[in-house]
């Protein structure tokens, strides 16, 4: 298993290649406002997308899914029961669950679906931002929306509690994304601030932690290349000429589907994935 804190070229370059090879089914149960963007990120990254979201249709498309994303953002009753469903069923199968608790810390209602999630459903990953981490571990944050705002300065043993109440690799992401198991915390510096002018990056973030998850044998080493993978893929987009967020987004999109392991060879890593103390 690869340990967090080690992440070369050719560790990367082997991930996407195993990805492409193994092409998994994600089955994606998410928020209507990026539902598209999260399809075709997951078909760009080289898995088959797939948006069973519906009480029966959900267990039963988890019995055959690679990897499956929950993504909190929308609330409804049905499809909180159909996240369940589907989340027991790939938990059966031994098939990685991936937890997106989108605004999680805003709301009373936010918070009782996301506990009621982590109490019924055992997550391979969890990811979300500082505030959105920060709130599912009981810690104070100041989350507005679906926006995490305010200073975070022990993140880092924030995300390490979480993950070692739930057992899963946790992905807290800011301007440095921190992803941490139970015995280690890494920072990975990539990205670009044009990705925070996109509404929808944060849910593409969590539907790449899915799709490398569901390619791995190992969750730590899925969730510490999608991340890596996806702030290159995001810094790359800058490369191309765009006139605003629209524009970028379109870029980032492209990005993602060109992003190979000659690439990556191109690009130095040193530097990009620093242990934590």
């Amino acid at each position: 298993m690869t340990e967090l804190g080690t992440a070369t070229s050719t560790d990367l370059g082997r991930t996407l290649e195993r990805l492409q090879e193994a092409e998994p089914l994600v089955q994606a149960l998410t928020n209507q406002v990026t539902m598209n963007d999260v399809a075709n990120l997951i078909l760009h990254w080289g898995a088959l997308p797939v948006m069973a979201d519906s009480p029966g249709d959900a267990g039963e498309m988890a019995q055959i899914a690679g990897g499956v994303l929950i993504n909190a953002g929308q609330i409804e009753e049905y499809k909180v029961e159909a996240m369940i469903e589907a989340g027991r069923a790939a938990n059966d199968r031994g098939i990685p669950v991936v937890l997106d608790p989108v605004g999680v810390g805003s709301t009373s209602s936010r918070k009782a679906v996301a506990e009621r999630l982590l109490s019924e459903v055992d997550f391979a990953a969890i990811k979300g931002n500082y505030g959105e981490i920060s709130a599912l571990s009981g810690v104070e944050a100041d989350v507005k929306g679906v926006e995490s705002i305010g200073d975070y300065d022990d993140i880092d043993e924030t995300a390490r509690s979480l993950a070692d109440s739930t057992g899963a690799v946790v992905v807290a992401s800011g301007v440095e994304d921190i992803v941490v198991d139970h015995h280690r915390a890494v920072g990975v510096a990539a990205g670009h601030e044009m990705m925070g002018e996109v509404v929808g990056t944060g849910c593409m973030l969590g539907a790449t932690l899915a799709a490398f998850c569901g390619a791995l044998e190992d969750n730590r080493a899925g969730a510490l290349f999608g991340t890596l993978a996806f702030g290159l893929a995001g810094e790359r987009a800058t490369d191309l000429s765009y006139n605003g967020p629209a524009s970028y987004k379109t870029n980032f999109l492209d990005s993602v589907a060109e992003f190979s392991p000659a690439i990556v060879d191109e690009i130095d890593l040193e530097g990009r994935v620093t242990r934590l103390e």
